[in-house]
């Protein structure tokens, strides 16, 4: 096998070696005998430079006219799109997941470029008429200044995405930690962004863990914005960090989402939905479906339906385009979604299929599990509760729909669900009804798209958004101006009595 590439950390409008002296090894979790690259195991020395670096860059950027900004963007979208295909393969190589889901993944970059371009054509305030004459009323976005950012592996390109291009077409300048697991999809994105025009200073890229970098990210006082997806104790420790200083944070942290099948549903419909949201990146989605909720006249059959198409989906190294389901990102992450399936076992619940490692010729070499079913689940059981990240379906039944409303809603976290129902009446109230920030109905819990806004409420985030034009308010702060062209002082209230 050939030597593995060695990456650097990008800063200052350079790719350098860490301060630290010392590299990871990133390995192919279908396939661990592969080396998919060699990163920086960066310090607090590291990110002070990729700050130092931003701030300087930001002084300049902001007053760079936003659709020339946008025109860069737009560029890079061309470039992403014109190299898909490559990076897709490299996320598959150290992500893990299929490769038609890694298109997916690097389309969805290519989207949100695009969309944040054309922001720099609007980035719209508002005008609005004065109570006193000859005054002219109006607010705009302004730039902040230096983002920190932190992201995970389940999404490589994507999550980068909705961070970095509504920060740079606000005005502002980056730093972004991409996940250990997954650095190579950041370098790829980088690698664009600078060849489409993005000037020096205005992204920078430290790779490492989040434990050594992430103080330093939030507390240097320069940093104005964190934003950071990943587990909700991680994200609520970030939230600490940031209030002091009134920094903005955006979180966008757990879920544990719910797919509701009512007894009206179309039944092959929502089999296909639970298991596309369930089994989909190897249940390695915030938004994945973990919690089914199934009418109890319907039960047996739908458990039994899915518990035989499960076992036939086919699992394996995700560049095969034959594959449907991918490893898990580590063993780290094998070994919890095992653990959980122990105590599920152990608490009553009844593994209907799956619940263990593949093992066997090529399996030995990645993190492979068979998708897995557990059926008699209530509340009470920790599956319930607790976010497990992996291909692990929990179950439980119903008999009315208020019911369903009530458990769909029994859990610290909100932020995606969905109902299965022909009955129209049924569909708008628990659309109404669901505390979660997305909601589907006839559609699996997943599938977000770029022009919506992503987020969640309760635990999974802090009412903030991702995506869309909503992520603007995030990344800009709003000045209201006011411009008196009377000739005399007019006071506001007081003259207008």
């Amino acid at each position: 096998m050939a030597a593995a590439t060695t990456y650097k950390n990008f800063i200052d409008g350079e790719w350098v070696v860490s301060s630290s002296g010392e590299t990871f090894e990133n390995r192919n979790p279908a396939n661990t005998d592969e080396v998919v690259g060699i990163f920086q195991k960066s310090n607090a020395a590291d990110v002070k430079d990729a700050i130092d670096a931003a701030a300087e860059a930001f002084q300049s950027w902001r007053l760079v006219p936003a659709p020339k900004r946008g025109e860069i963007l737009y560029r890079a979208a061309e470039m992403l799109l014109a190299r898909k295909e490559e990076y897709s393969r490299d996320m598959t190589r150290e992500m893990g997941k299929i490769i038609a889901e890694t298109r997916g993944d690097t389309q969805e970059a290519i989207d949100m470029t695009y969309y944040m371009a054309g922001e720099g054509r609007r980035l719209f305030g508002q005008t609005t008429p004065s109570e006193l004459a000859n005054k002219f009323n109006m607010t705009i976005r302004q730039p902040v200044g230096v983002c920190s950012m932190i992201t995970p592996w389940n999404f490589p390109m994507a999550i980068p995405s909705w961070k970095m291009m509504p920060a740079l077409i606000c005005g502002n300048t980056v730093v972004i930690k991409p996940a250990t697991d997954t650095p190579l999809s950041v370098v790829n994105f980088f690698n664009t962004l600078i060849e489409a025009g993005v000037p020096k200073g205005v992204i920078n890229m430290v790779t490492g863990s989040g434990g050594a970098l992430g103080d330093p990210l939030i507390d240097d006082d320069r940093v104005k914005i964190v934003s950071f997806t990943g587990s909700t104790e991680v994200g609520r420790e970030v939230s600490k960090k940031c209030a002091p200083k009134f920094k903005h944070s955006c979180l966008e942290m757990g879920g544990k989402n719910v797919q509701i099948i009512m007894d009206d549903a179309d039944l092959e419909l929502a089999l296909e939905g639970v298991l596309w949201g369930a089994f989909g990146t190897t249940g390695q989605r915030c938004t994945a479906t973990s919690r089914l909720l199934i009418h109890e006249s319907i039960h047996d059959k739908v458990v039994a339906e899915l518990a035989k198409r499960a076992n036939a989906i086919r699992v394996g190294n995700g560049l095969d385009e034959s594959i449907q389901m991918g490893p898990s990102v580590n063993q780290g992450q094998l070994d919890t979604v095992m653990r959980y399936v122990d105590i599920a076992r152990n608490e009553g619940a009844t593994v209907v299929c799956g619940g263990e490692r593949l093992t066997g010729g090529a399996y030995d070499k990645g993190f492979f599990l068979r998708p897995t079913i557990l059926s008699g689940i209530n509340r009470d059981h920790t599956v319930w509760k607790e976010e497990i990240f992996g291909p692990v379906l929990s179950v439980a039944t119903f008999k009315e729909f208020d019911e369903a409303i009530f458990l769909a809603n029994d859990t610290p976290y909100g932020l995606s669900a969905s109902i299965y129902t022909r009955d129209l009446n049924k569909a708008y109230a628990a659309m109404r009804d669901v505390q979660t920030g997305i909601f589907y109905v006839n559609a699996p819990t997943i599938g977000a798209e770029t022009h919506l806004p992503f987020g969640g409420v309760k635990d999974t985030g802090n009412g903030h958004r991702e995506a869309s034009a909503a992520a603007l308010d995030v990344y800009s702060e709003w000045k209201s101006v006011y411009v008196d062209f009377s000739g005399t002082m007019q006071r506001a209230q007081i003259d207008n009595q």
